[in-house]
């Protein structure tokens, strides 16, 4: 198992299915874990689980939360323009 850690930026708010709240635009931690495929001459990995770390809105300054996410929800939402 390994997992990689990147920033992604949404540019306005957005919205996931597995949170009520609408989150503010901003850079968020992803974490994207992958296991390695068996039984190949060349390493390759599959990919299991990302999760997106958004900041509580009860708790102390700095606490998030992990939500596992489907990696298309996550880059159809930093595509989605914001209704007026």
């Amino acid at each position: 198992m390994r997992t990689t850690r990147e920033s992604l930026t949404f540019d306005h708010p957005f919205s996931l299915m597995a949170v009520d709240k609408l989150q503010p635009a901003g850079t968020y931690a992803v974490d994207i874990d992958e296991e390695l495929i068996e039984g190949l001459s060349f390493l390759a990995y599959r990919r299991v689980a990302t999760t997106i770390y958004l900041p509580l809105v009860q708790g102390s300054h700095g606490s998030v939360q992990a939500i596992r996410v489907d990696p298309q929800e996550l880059a159809a939402a930093r595509q989605e323009v914001p209704t007026a």
